[in-house]
């Protein structure tokens, strides 16, 4: 708890990351291995390390975020309105961006420029999932506030 607004519990952050990830890999793949021309298991390879990696960022992310936003303004992460979620989205990708962005150099061989084109692809999808699935997410396992 933050200011007396109740925050996500250590478990139902792990549940959100986890169905997060694995949906994604399941929606995004296909399309990624058709557009980029790789591999289904060569994408999916890629694709599960850069999940890894958003799974790492996302817990601390979303924990530091969810905690800013109980701190100063005294609300809970479910009750984010439409602004703050686009921004959440859009930080969170940003951020993401420069961590992956050297692993798909590495992994695919493409330059630093087709590189970075592949992974604001990505980055774009995957804004627009996180979007979705956090506001469903949030619908579906509101955060319950401990008995007084």
């Amino acid at each position: 708890m933050s200011h007396g607004v109740p925050l996500r519990s250590f478990k139902d952050r792990l549940r959100q990351v986890a169905l997060f990830e694995l949906l994604g890999l399941l929606l995004i793949t296909p399309g990624f291995a058709w557009v980029s021309g790789q591999s289904m298991e060569s994408a999916l390879g890629l694709l599960a390390v850069l999940s890894l990696m958003a799974a790492l960022w996302n817990g601390g992310y979303n924990t530091a975020v969810d905690w800013l936003q109980a701190h100063h303004f005294g609300t809970r992460a479910d009750q984010r309105g439409w602004r703050g979620r686009i921004l959440h989205a859009v930080c969170f990708e940003g951020g993401l961006l420069l961590l992956t962005l050297p692993v798909i150099v590495l992994w695919t061989g493409l330059s630093w420029w087709a590189a970075l084109v592949a992974d604001l692809g990505l980055a774009l999808v995957y804004t627009a999932y996180a979007f979705v699935f956090n506001l469903a997410y949030d619908r579906l396992f509101p955060i319950v506030p401990p008995p007084a």
